[in-house]
């Protein structure tokens, strides 16, 4: 079942990097503002570097500071990346890891042309990262953490790549009470960032399992809802009764004929947002606030 999830997620992510939202789309927009982005932040960056895929703003509580380096791990499209390569500055480094290889593709094509030198992405899975032990300041994230299978292993691959005295600043989904037996088993609401999600306090446990302490896990507040306002996930037509959860957008199916660039998997579309409709997601699950740091 695990492998199964893992080719979803690339799949569904892969094709959202090929979908052509940005932040040229209001509903887009206007997702990335709920969840905490300035409009100076969207409008500094390449506009396809944001996909409404966010659940908070990283970069905003992270403290970057000139000279460090930073890590995101599930750089999608290079949002927040980006964004921490002007915090950081030239001789800081901004580092996006990334399984899927259409949004590693879209990152590097939007660093280019954001004209950024201190920026790098790496094709790799968050729980085998391809950096040195000790090498690493700040490790931000953003709505990623609860796709992964092994949580620990992530967990203690950021441990292990931290300096001592290193940070962890990163929004994510985690579960307030047990979901539905039908969400709770359902593909598509894993790879839309619900059924994967840990209870809060799990989440906190498993970092200080990990080595971390001053781990905080705090519930952001945000609705979840925000999500319903993505438009043209399919790109040639809106949809008409647009849904989502945690950081993927959710459409019916027939909007327009599939493209090469829009996998024909309305399908799958269509299930989640039958779920969804039924199921107000900020009853079961919150965007959270995850701070920890590596002791000295």
């Amino acid at each position: 079942m695990s492998d199964a999830i893992t080719q979803a997620v690339k799949s569904k992510y892969g094709s959202v990097a090929l979908s052509g939202l940005s932040s040229d789309q209001d509903g887009v927009r206007a997702v990335a503002e709920a969840f905490g982005y300035a409009t100076e932040e969207l409008s500094s960056i390449p506009a396809e570097a944001n996909m409404g895929l966010s659940c908070g703003n990283p970069t905003a509580f992270a403290g970057l500071r000139v000279g460090e380096t930073v890590v995101d791990l599930g750089s999608g499209g290079g949002l927040d990346v980006l964004l921490a390569s002007r915090k950081v500055g030239p001789t800081g480094r901004a580092i996006g890891i990334d399984m899927t290889e259409e949004m590693i593709a879209l990152a590097r094509k939007n660093a280019v042309s954001s004209g950024l030198t201190n920026v790098e992405f790496h094709l790799a899975t968050i729980d085998r990262l391809p950096l040195a032990a000790g090498s690493v300041d700040c490790v931000i994230s953003n709505c990623v953490i609860n796709l992964a299978i092994d949580k620990d292993a992530v967990f203690k691959e950021i441990a292990r790549i931290l300096k001592p005295g290193g940070r962890l600043a990163v929004s994510d989904i985690a579960l307030k009470k047990p979901l539905p037996q039908e969400l709770a088993d359902d593909l598509m609401a894993y790879v839309g960032c619900i059924t994967g999600a840990i209870p809060i306090e799990q989440y906190r446990q498993g970092l200080v399992a990990a080595g971390f302490a001053h781990v905080e896990v705090i519930d952001s507040g945000a609705d979840l809802n925000a999500y319903a306002n993505v438009e043209n996930q399919a790109v040639c037509c809106p949809p008409p009764l647009p849904s989502s959860t945690a950081g993927l957008a959710v459409v019916d199916a027939g909007c327009c004929p599939p493209t090469p660039t829009q996998p024909s998997d309305e399908s799958l579309h269509a299930r989640l947002a039958d779920l969804l409709r039924r199921h107000d997601v900020n009853d079961y699950a919150a965007s959270v606030k995850v701070y920890a740091v590596k002791p000295r």
